[in-house]
């Protein structure tokens, strides 16, 4: 009979960074990457990869003797950074949407990639000891996973003995399935509605709500905890509860648009900077609060070689000396490629090389800036949830300021083409900015899960690298695929294509528009002052909250999130984290009316069991969207419906909604009722 092994433990032998598994990791990387860049350009949104790869992996490498969580846990965490990475195309399409480019230069794009991906790994070593070893913060997603692969190992271990073990699976399995027909009924055959909107109006103002009907957003609010909840509905009631409607007094409506769409485009076309400028000033308190400890983290590394014989295996990050070679590859490949992006537009002598290296320097520093943002908002409110669109929006803006500024020193805006040339500039240096923010955004998370499964960091950041390679080899051939297909709005390859199937690409449309009106000097600076001005509100009402009782929060970087995120995504959040709360409050107060011997340890029983649905939530909605995601990118590509599976028209939407609300609703009470019941 073979023996437990404890893979806590500092030696343990255990395949974990093995060939198969990285192999394995490759395949799915593929995979997922593609469909995110094709879901990503058609809607603007992409899925977190990490837990269906964890899935995925536990199903296939089960089948090997000696495989374990340490394996399974590696696999997650390649797959997890390439889909993650495919998130640059929310700015890197502006190439094209400004005329500057006419397709994506495979190196360049791979560069951009790997180069800005392989610096959010190097940027999360340092930060992985202060935002994940010696914090709270929740990484609901990287807890999740955590389950999972517990749960997985568990069973595959036929000599581990558990009395929860068989609950535990079965309680991802049921929120999984449940989750996922609900997800198939909704994305793929239309039966139900993933939101419901309605709107009225008090004179001129307009108030609109929405609700978002995600199980997979409800199961991640149950594990991100009240404060991140209740800051989120603050954000949530100043968006549409107050600007919003202010706005909508100021603004007209386009003939023939409805009250919901009114507010909605009011919402995206002026509270969105004001999100923006509250998430921006949020996240720089945030920074000033954790550089402490974040250099206490640096000091420990550089005494890595003093320490490393008393240090545990689960807490090795990569070596100094690797780092900095690691480091110092990463400047001349961004040195190289910048050089020959300025290059190509003629400029020489001095020029060439200001520009060089304010890109260069602008992306370190700004990179490890949105680096640290990114992973506490991640651990915040999860990777799925982050606004990390918003990030790249900041990153646009001071980066088109940067070269406006030494643009104009070098008189380049003499020349016509000067203009175009710093807008392209902008996207192109936000790009890398952007590629090292959506890594660390979810770096974080998958070291989160390895320090609960037992993973050795160093280990975990070798397959973070990996990652970043296989994502970036992929992403440059699917985006020139996609855009010689389809096209993207405002930039067709060719001349009489059917503007109607062009990609929207929504958030590279609108940092595009941001940039040229940087330079083209009319931006409202308005709406982003306002929100640096709530922002600092929120600050100052959350430090006097903090003093009056440590328990209570309000965390700015959530209240700037609840503006900036579609109420779809904010609202099944909140009402996760309430339910949590709740919950919680009923399993304590029932434990102690039945004066049962350890009121804690029977309250974290149940609240266990609603980790693990909340856990199978997620997952169930993350497969089955990577599963719609590849039927649909295969039946576009051969010439058939962007909706392959829908089974009712149109005129089905009003009782789609319908049905749609009463599902989500009673899925949330079967939610409670099996955390809170005694069986």
């Amino acid at each position: 009979m073979k023996e437990s092994i404890d893979v806590m433990a500092h030696e343990v032998n255990l395949p974990e960074l093995t060939f198969r598994g990285m192999f394995l990791g490759m395949i799915l990387t593929g995979i997922f990457t593609a469909s995110n860049v094709y879901l990503g350009l058609k809607v603007g949104l992409t899925f977190s990869s990490s837990i269906p790869a964890a899935v995925i992996s536990m199903a296939i490498l089960r089948m090997f003797a000696n495989s374990n969580i340490l394996e399974n846990n590696m696999v997650q965490t390649q797959v997890s950074v390439a889909g993650t990475l495919s998130a640059v195309i929310f700015i890197i399409p502006g190439l094209l949407m400004s005329g500057y480019w006419t397709e994506f230069p495979l190196w360049q794009t791979f560069m951009i990639c790997l180069c800005g991906g392989a610096l959010g790994v190097l940027f999360t070593i340092p930060l992985r000891r202060v935002m994940v070893v010696h914090s709270d913060l929740t990484y609901p997603e990287g807890r999740a996973a955590a389950e999972i692969l517990r749960a997985g190992s568990i069973s595959h271990d036929s000599t581990t003995k558990e009395e929860n073990t068989d609950n535990g699976i079965k309680e991802i399995g049921i929120g999984g399935i449940l989750a996922a027909v609900v997800s198939l009924c909704t994305s793929g055959f239309r039966f139900f509605s993933g939101e419901i909107s309605w709107a009225f109006s008090i004179g001129k103002a307009v108030f609109s709500a929405t609700l978002g009907l995600s199980l997979a957003l409800f199961g991640a609010g149950y594990l991100i905890g009240l404060a991140g909840g209740i800051a989120m509905l603050v954000g949530m009631f100043l968006a549409w509860g107050v600007f919003t409607p202010y706005f909508t007094t100021l603004l007209e409506p386009k003939t023939g648009m409805d009250l919901v769409a009114f507010a909605t485009s009011v919402w995206s076309a002026k509270v969105r900077f004001i999100g923006t400028g509250t998430i921006g000033i949020a996240a720089l308190w945030t920074l000033l609060t954790l550089m402490r400890p974040v250099i206490s983290g640096m000091k420990e590394l550089l005494h890595t070689n003093d320490i490393e014989k008393t240090t545990h295996r689960t807490d090795t990050d990569m070596s100094p000396r690797s780092m900095g070679i690691l480091l110092i590859l990463i400047i001349i490949g961004m040195i190289i490629t910048i050089y020959s992006f300025i290059a190509a537009a003629g400029f020489t002598g001095s020029t060439l090389w200001c520009f060089t290296i304010l890109g260069t320097v602008a992306v370190l520093i700004i990179g490890f800036l949105v680096a640290a943002a990114c992973g506490y908002m991640a651990g915040l409110v999860g990777s799925s949830s982050s606004p990390i669109s918003g990030i790249g929006l900041i990153g646009i803006i001071i980066s088109s300021i940067l070269i406006l500024l030494v643009g104009t020193s070098q008189g380049i805006f003499a020349d016509p083409m000067g203009k175009k040339f710093a807008i392209a500039f902008a996207i192109f240096i936000t790009s890398l900015i952007f590629s090292t923010a959506t890594i660390s955004n979810d770096n974080l998370q998958d070291l989160k899960t390895g320090q609960l499964v037992g993973a050795t960091p160093w280990k975990q950041q070798v397959a973070l690298l990996i990652g970043c390679v296989f994502g970036a080899i992929i992403i440059a051939p699917i985006l020139n695929l996609l855009y010689q297909a389809y096209g993207f709005v405002g930039a067709m390859p060719r001349a009489g294509m059917d503007t109607s199937q062009a990609m929207a690409a929504p958030q590279a449309n609108l940092m595009t528009t941001i940039a040229q009106g940087i330079f083209n000097h009319n931006v409202d600076w308005t709406l982003i002052g306002l929100g640096v001005i709530v922002g600092i509100v929120v600050i100052i009402v959350d430090i006097f909250l903090k003093k009056m009782n440590p328990a209570l929060t309000l965390p700015p970087l959530a209240v700037g999130m609840g503006i900036y995120l579609p109420p779809s995504a904010d609202e099944p959040l909140v009402v996760g984290a309430v339910a949590a709360y709740f919950i919680h409050k009923y399993l304590k107060k029932r434990a102690e009316k039945k004066q049962v011997a350890d009121v804690k340890k029977v309250v974290e029983q149940h609240e266990r069991r609603g980790v693990l649905f909340a856990s199978g939530l997620i997952v169930g909605e993350s497969l089955m969207g990577v599963i719609v995601a590849v039927i649909i990118v295969m039946s576009v590509t051969t010439g058939g419906s962007g909706n392959p599976l829908a089974l009712v028209g149109p005129g089905f939407a009003p009782t789609a909604r319908i049905l749609g609300f009463v599902v989500c609703v009673l899925a949330m009470l079967y939610f409670v009722r099996r955390v809170i019941s005694s069986k």
